[in-house]
């Protein structure tokens, strides 16, 4: 996820991007022709495509440059994956034949509001040249297979080391040496939120994660709406520690911000994993949106992603050259904790209803 947006109050405008020229849409996974021609129609977050140098621009001028004939367009749905689940309840035609941007979380979402296997082809990865090169850690696990990684982040903390101590346990975070420092996110409403307290049930357990959180709250833990506020916040001096990602320094150097105001902390050594993955709607133009697919696994564009994005590639390190102002400044946990798509299945939706009755509404 792009963070300029945050740090510079940069406006090249969100609306989809849309060139010339036509692909015929060949069909769909049964190999059953479509009638109508017309760009490949990307929904993607507002972050992608906007604020300063995003990868989405990019991706589309080089992907049309290899194919000529080939129109690209990126289009943002305000409620994100969402809009294509009540679009799909309804009965309403997808209006767009590839999403960039899911996570594990969003697709146990979708097969819990519409069935297993739903929304999205699965994806043939004998059509893709470059599939093998994805790191098998990044894998979403889906049974349907409908789902690519193309970058992850990693959930961390980031501190203020002229402020405080590096946080290096959960454990710290609820000493009274910390008392009023920590800004988070609300689970229900953000990604980094979400994932720093899936992070705390993998170290606390089912059965003890909401007591740490509640001992977060008696050490004066703010909690904010989404990343946005909470980080801003940090880079205002509210709080000396805000959840946050591992790149954060790779932001902090591009705008000659002061490292010692943006160190990065791994509690107990470890890090979120919060891979973005790339999945084809069911009835989309197929053999242009697999071109997409590969493409995005290129080595260059991984490489773009991986600068513009500030995400870790998805693909094997030997596939991929990175430039020193990313390998210098973005950090991996030497433990990389994530939830499965299975851990995930028919337990999300209940962790986090109980995180926020028992924290936020305490």
């Amino acid at each position: 996820m792009n963070r300029r947006t945050v740090l510079r109050a940069a406006g090249a405008g969100v609306a989809g991007v849309t060139l010339a020229g036509c692909l015929t849409r060949n069909g769909d996974e049964n190999g059953t022709p479509a009638e109508d021609d017309g760009p490949l129609r990307i929904a993607t977050y507002t972050s992608m495509v906007d604020g300063y140098d995003p990868a989405g621009p990019w991706l589309k001028e080089a992907f049309e440059e290899e194919h000529p004939d080939a129109e690209l367009e990126w289009t943002v749905p305000e409620d994100g994956v969402n809009l294509y689940v009540q679009q799909a309840q309804q009965d309403v035609e997808v209006d767009a034949d590839l999403y960039f941007g899911l996570n594990v979380d969003d697709l146990v979402r979708v097969d819990e509001e519409l069935g297993e296997g739903a929304l999205f082809q699965p994806l043939d990865r004998d059509r893709l040249e470059n599939a093998g090169r994805v790191r098998s850690d990044l894998e979403f696990d889906d049974p349907s297979g409908r789902v690519l990684p193309y970058d992850t982040g990693y959930i961390s903390l980031v501190y203020d080391e002229n402020e405080v101590d590096e946080p290096t346990t959960f454990e710290d975070l609820v000493d009274p040496a910390y008392e009023g420092t920590l800004l988070a996110q609300n689970a229900q409403q953000s990604d980094p939120g979400q994932a720093f307290m899936l992070w705390t049930i993998d170290a606390y357990g089912t059965d003890g994660y909401l007591e740490y959180w509640r001992e977060l709250v008696d050490n004066d833990v703010d909690i904010r709406g989404d990343w946005d506020s909470a980080y801003n916040a940090y880079l205002e001096g509210e709080r000396p520690i805000v959840v946050s990602y591992s790149t954060d320094q790779v932001f902090a150097v591009a705008d000659d911000l002061d490292l010692s105001r943006h160190q990065v902390a791994f509690p107990n050594e470890q890090g979120y994993a919060n891979p973005e993955g790339m999945a084809i709607f069911e009835g989309a133009q197929t053999d242009l949106a697999y071109e997409f697919v590969d493409f995005v696994l290129s080595s260059e564009a991984q490489a773009e992603i991986a600068t513009r994005n500030v995400q870790f590639p998805a693909i094997e390190a030997e596939y991929v050259d990175l430039e020193d102002s990313f390998t210098d400044y973005a950090f991996e946990p030497s433990e990389a904790v994530t939830f499965s798509y299975d851990d995930l299945r028919g337990n999300l939706d209940g962790w986090t209803d109980e995180w926020s009755r028992e924290i936020v509404g305490r």
